[in-house]
C-alpha cells in the first residue's frame, strides 16, 4: 500500500515528464520510484516528511531540465545505495548500467562517514536510537572538511566521465537547499557556504543559470541573512515603481522595433539578491544607485536581427561608454552567447539590454542540459554539446592525478570556478587563464619545460616581477633560461608566485622526481629554516608528523621537499594545536590587543575611520561617528563630551562595531641593503594585511637598515605569511621573529 504522503508528489512527478518519454520511459521512472520509496520507507529528513520526498523533489527539479528518463530514474535512487540495503549489484540489475554509474557517481565514498546522511536525516533511526556515527580512521582522513573533500573529488572525476552525474548532485543540492531551514545553524551556515563556494560556481561553468541564481541566493540567504533581508525588503518596497517603468519601457522598445521590422520577445531582466548584493561590493555603491539601472531581454530570431536591434537600439538612445560587450562573437567559457549593452534612456537614467536568438536564450538558461531540450535535435546544438563535453573533459584531464582531496577542490576553485582572463603570446595567440594568474601560470600553460626555465618576463614590453597579476589583454614573453630548474619558492602560496594548480601540480611532479634523500634534506632544511623565522624552538617533530597523518618525521620531510605538503599547512596545523597565548608567550596577566580597525559604518563601506581620543572608544561601546572634513569619520563614544555638545548634528553617522579580533604583539626583525622607499615598502605590504605597527625603530649602519617592529597579528599562519612577503621585497635579506626585551 502507497504512503498518502508521498502518492500526490509521484503523481505530480509523472505529469512533470518531458512529452516525448515513451511508455517505456515513464515505466522505468516509476519502478526506479517503488524501489526508493520501499528502501527509504522508514527514513524521514530534519522537516519531519518522509525521506522519499526528497528524491522526488530531486527528480521533479531534473524533470524540468527534461534530461533523459535513465538521469531521472538515477534521481529518484540517488542516496539508496548510501542510505539503505540497496547494492550497486542491486541497482545495475533491475535498471541497467547507466543508471547504475549515475548512481555511483553521486553515491559518497562508501568507507567514509555519510556525510549527506548527517545533514539531511533526522538524527534517529527506525527504533528511535540516535544514529551511530562511522568512526574515522586517522590515517585516512583526519577532518569532516576531508570528508567532504573526497567526495566532492569523487564526484568531479565522475562528472569527466559522464556530464549527468553532476547534474543530478546540482539538483540534490538545489533541493536540499530548498529546505536548509530545518537545519541547525552551524550546519546550515556550512552548508550555504559550500554552495557558493562550489556549487553555484559549478552551475554557472555549466551554464545552467536556471540553477545558479536559485543556489546563489539560497547560499547567500544563510551566510549572511541580516544582508539578505535588507536587499530582500527593498526589492519589494520598489517592485511596483520598477514594474511600471520597465512595462513603459517594453512597450515603446515594441514599438521602435517594430518600427524597423524585428521581430523580438521583449521581458523585463530579474535582478537576483546575492547578484544585486555584488555589484553593490564590487562598485562600492549603495543599493539605490545598483538599483537603478534597469534591465531588459530581447529574443530574436537570428543572429543578424541581435545585430540589427543592437544598432536600432544605439541610433535611437546614446551608449554607455565602456558597457557594451559582444559575447555572440566571442562567447564566454561557459559557452554563454548574447550582446550585452546599456544606454541613456529617454529619462536619461541607464537602461541595461541583452540581446539573444531563442537557442542562445535556451542554452544560457538550461547550459550544458538544452542539450536535451531540442526535441528533435540540431546540428548546432550537437555541435555546441561536443564543444561543453570536450571543454569539460580537458578541464579535467590532469586533475585525475591530483590525488589530495582538499588541493584536488582548491584546484577547481582556483582554476575552474573563477573568473577568466585571456591574454596574448607574442605571436598573437590566446590563451586563457583563471583570473590572478601569474607569469609562471601563463609559462606553464604554454608549456612544461618553459614553466620549468622560466626566470623573468615581459608584460606588454615591459619587465614585470613573477608576482605580477594578469590582465586581459596583456601580453605576455616569458625569459627563460637555456636550462632551468622550477625554485621552491613557486610552491610558498605565502609568496603568490604561482596561483593556478595546473602549475603547482606540474611544479611537485618535477621535485617529486629527485630523490628521496634530496627531498628529505631539502624538507628538513625548509621547516627547520621557517620555524627559526617564526622563533619557535623545541619543536617535537613525532608529534607533528602524527598530527599530519605520517609514519615518520621522514615520510613528511620528504612530502614537504616534493612540494606534496605545504609549509603553511604545517604552520596552520602547529597553530591550531598549540594556545596562541604559548605560542606568542602571553602571560596570563596580559591581555592580547583588540583590533579595533574592525569599524563598520553604517551605508559608508570602506569609509577612513580614526579613534577619538577624547573618550577613546573600545569594542563593546556604544559609538557614533562623526565626519570630519578630509579624515573620513571620526568614532566617539555615544556618551562624549565632545557629541552630546555637537551642534553640527547633520555630521553624526551611525556606525557600529564590525568583527573584533584578539591580536597579539610580536617583535621582529628585518635586515636589508639600504634604499629608498624600503620603510614604505613595508608600511604598505602591511596595511594591505591590516596589520597594526604598535612600534618601530630604524638604524642604518654602511649602507645596511636593521628595522625592528612589534606588529600586532592574528596567528602564526598570519605571521609566517607576513615576513615570507616581507623577505620577498626588493633588497631585504632577511626577516624574523626576535625575542622580546
Amino acid at each position: 500500500m502507497k504512503s498518502s504522503n508521498t502518492t500526490i508528489p509521484l503523481e505530480k512527478l509523472i505529469e512533470q515528464l518531458p512529452e516525448n518519454y515513451s511508455v517505456a520511459d515513464r515505466e522505468l521512472v516509476q519502478r526506479a520510484f517503488h524501489v526508493a520509496e520501499e528502501a527509504h520507507r522508514e527514513q524521514k529528513r530534519h522537516s519531519g516528511e518522509p525521506y522519499i520526498n526528497h528524491c522526488i523533489a530531486v527528480a521533479g527539479i531534473l524533470s524540468e531540465l527534461k534530461v533523459p528518463p535513465e538521469v531521472i530514474a538515477a534521481g529518484l535512487l540517488h542516496d539508496t545505495v548510501e542510505d539503505t540495503t540497496v547494492t550497486l549489484a542491486d541497482i545495475r540489475r533491475d535498471f541497467g548500467d547507466t543508471v547504475k554509474i549515475l548512481v555511483d557517481g553521486v553515491t559518497k565514498l562508501t568507507h567514509l562517514p555519510r556525510v549527506s546522511r548527517g545533514d539531511q536525516h533526522a538524527e534517529n533511526n527506525n527504533n528511535g536510537h540516535e544514529t551511530e556515527e562511522v568512526p574515522i580512521q586517522p590515517a585516512l582522513l583526519g577532518r569532516k572538511e576531508d570528508i567532504v573533500s573526497e567526495t566532492l573529488r569523487k564526484t568531479f572525476l565522475a562528472m569527466g566521465e559522464d556530464v549527468r552525474v553532476v547534474l543530478i548532485k546540482l539538483a540534490d543540492r538545489l533541493h536540499n537547499m530548498r529546505t536548509l531551514g530545518h537545519m541547525p545553524e552551524h550546519k546550515r551556515k556550512r552548508i550555504a557556504q559550500e554552495t557558493l563556494d562550489i556549487f553555484a560556481p559549478l552551475a554557472n561553468r555549466l551554464g545552467i543559470w536556471q540553477i545558479k541564481w536559485e543556489l546563489e541566493d539560497l547560499g547567500f540567504r544563510y551566510v549572511n541573512p541580516e544582508k539578505y533581508k535588507e536587499i530582500a525588503e527593498l526589492l519589494t518596497e520598489k517592485r511596483p515603481d520598477r514594474e511600471a517603468q520597465l512595462e513603459v519601457i517594453k512597450e515603446n522598445l515594441q514599438k521602435l522595433l517594430e518600427k524597423n521590422n524585428i521581430k523580438a520577445e521583449i521581458s523585463g531582466r530579474p535582478k537576483h539578491i546575492y547578484s544585486i548584493y555584488k555589484k553593490m561590493q564590487k562598485k562600492g555603491k549603495a543599493f539605490d544607485m545598483v538599483m537603478d539601472v534597469r534591465a531588459v531581454r530581447l529574443i530574436v530570431p537570428d543572429v543578424p536581427a541581435c545585430y540589427s536591434a543592437l544598432g536600432v537600439i544605439h541610433t535611437t538612445w546614446r551608449p554607455i561608454p565602456g558597457e557594451f560587450d559582444d559575447y555572440i562573437a566571442a562567447p564566454k567559457d561557459n559557452f554563454y552567447q548574447s550582446l550585452h549593452t546599456a544606454v541613456f534612456y529617454e529619462d536619461k537614467r541607464p537602461l541595461e539590454i541583452q540581446i539573444r536568438t531563442n537557442e542562445m536564450h535556451l542554452n544560457a538558461e538550461y547550459g550544458i542540459a538544452a542539450h536535451w531540450r531540442y526535441k528533435e535535435g540540431t546540428k548546432h546544438a550537437d555541435k555546441n554539446y561536443e564543444q561543453r563535453i570536450n571543454s569539460l573533459r580537458s578541464m579535467m584531464e590532469w586533475r585525475s592525478d591530483v590525488n589530495d582531496a582538499a588541493e584536488f577542490v582548491e584546484s577547481m576553485r582556483s582554476d575552474v570556478f573563477q573568473d577568466r582572463v585571456y591574454i596574448f603570446t607574442p605571436r598573437g595567440d590566446i590563451i586563457d587563464l583563471p583570473a590572478g594568474s601569474t607569469p609562471i601560470d601563463f609559462a606553464y600553460h604554454v608549456h612544461t619545460d618553459i614553466g620549468h626555465c622560466c626566470r623573468g618576463a615581459r608584460v606588454n614590453g615591459k619587465l614585470v616581477p613573477l608576482y605580477q597579476e594578469l590582465k586581459t589583454g596583456d601580453q605576455v614573453e616569458v625569459l627563460t633560461a637555456k636550462r632551468g630548474a622550477p625554485s621552491r619558492d613557486w610552491l610558498n602560496p605565502n609568496l603568490g608566485l604561482v596561483r593556478t594548480q595546473r602549475a603547482r601540480s606540474k611544479i611537485k611532479v618535477w621535485f617529486k622526481k629527485q630523490e628521496d634523500e634530496q627531498n628529505l634534506a631539502q624538507g628538513r632544511e625548509t621547516l627547520e629554516r621557517e620555524l627559526q623565522r617564526l622563533g619557535l624552538n623545541d619543536i617535537n617533530f613525532e608529534k607533528l608528523a602524527r598530527d599530519l597523518n605520517y609514519k615518520s618525521p621522514d615520510e613528511m620531510f620528504i612530502e614537504l621537499g616534493n612540494g606534496d605538503l605545504s609549509i603553511s599547512k604545517i604552520i596552520k596545523q602547529f597553530s591550531q594545536e598549540q594556545q596562541a597565548e604559548e605560542i606568542f608567550e602571553i602571560s596570563p596577566s596580559h591581555t592580547p590587543a583588540t583590533s579595533t580597525n574592525a569599524i563598520e559604518v553604517v551605508g559608508l563601506k570602506g569609509m577612513l575611520s580614526t579613534m577619538a581620543r577624547c573618550c577613546n572608544p573600545m569594542p563593546g561601546d556604544q559609538v557614533v561617528g562623526f565626519i570630519t572634513r578630509g579624515r573620513g569619520a571620526t568614532i566617539h563614544r555615544q556618551d562624549c563630551p565632545n557629541i552630546l555638545q555637537t551642534k553640527d548634528r547633520e555630521r553624526l553617522l551611525q556606525v557600529g562595531w564590525g568583527q573584533v579580533e584578539r591580536t597579539y604583539p610580536v617583535p621582529i626583525k628585518i635586515k636589508a641593503y639600504d634604499r629608498q622607499g624600503l620603510v614604505s615598502d613595508i608600511s604598505n605590504l602591511l596595511s594591505d594585511e591590516s596589520i597594526n605597527i604598535a612600534d618601530v625603530k630604524v638604524n642604518v649602519n654602511r649602507s645596511i637598515a636593521d628595522l625592528r617592529l612589534i606588529i600586532e597579528v592574528k596567528d602564526l599562519t598570519q605571521l609566517s605569511r607576513i615576513l615570507a612577503r616581507i623577505e620577498n621585497l626588493p633588497n631585504v635579506m632577511e626577516a624574523h621573529r626576535t625575542n622580546p626585551g
